[in-house]
This record gives structure tokens, sequence and C-alpha cells, in this order.
């Protein structure tokens, strides 16, 4: 029983995700509904201790984050989150990886058109 709510949990929150993306500018869209889509994905089969954590900082640290950067109140702005070196230091190999791919994705020109509002 407890894995089925936690499955809905998990569920709910990779919607919210994904409607929160359709917020963003549609380059930042695209990488962040793959990223999320692989750490769902690379999350489905832990044990319940690391599935809550895993919703917690997925919850807290960033679906609670771009909601409020992203919100109709606040003037538009940067999105995201500074990354400090202290936070570097307590990230395992394999996630410096990810985010070393991410900055080459994210360096490279846009290949999406964009709208001109004049």
């Amino acid at each position: 029983m407890a894995a089925a709510v936690q499955a809905r949990s998990v569920r709910a929150l990779y919607r919210r995700i994904l409607t929160l993306h359709k917020r963003l500018p549609i380059e930042m869209k695209a990488i962040g509904d793959e990223y999320a889509k692989a750490e769902f994905r690379r999350h489905k089969k832990v044990g319940p201790e690391e599935a809550a954590n895993f919703v917690r900082e997925w919850t807290v640290n960033y679906a609670d984050m771009i909601e409020i950067q992203t919100s109709r109140d606040q003037p538009s702005s940067d999105i995201g989150a500074p990354l400090n070196h202290d936070s570097l230091e307590d990230f395992r190999e394999e996630q410096l990886g990810q985010l070393l791919e991410l900055h080459k994705e994210t360096s490279k020109p846009s290949t999406f058109p964009h709208e001109d509002n004049t």
C-alpha cells in the first residue's frame, strides 16, 4: 500500500514539473523535460527512503523554486539558482559529469527560432 502512495506522489510531482516547464523558454523546457525524464527513470526502482528524499529534493529545490521564479507576480529574471563552491564539493563524480554535459548543451547556440515581438 505504501508503495502505491509513493508511486502516486512521484507521478504527481513529475506531472507538476512538466507543467512548470511549460512556463520556461523553449530551450530550457526541452532540456528540463529530458533531464527530469532521465532522473525520474533512474530513480524508478529505489527504496522508500531514497524515494522520499528524491521527492523532497525535487519538490523543494526544483519545483517550488521554478514555480516562484515563473509566477506572474515575479518580474522576468534569470531562472534557477547559482551553484557555489561548497555545493559542487558535495556532488558525486556522476553528478559533476551530468553538470558538465548540461553546461555544454546550454552553451551551444540556439537552434530554436526566436519569436520577434516587434
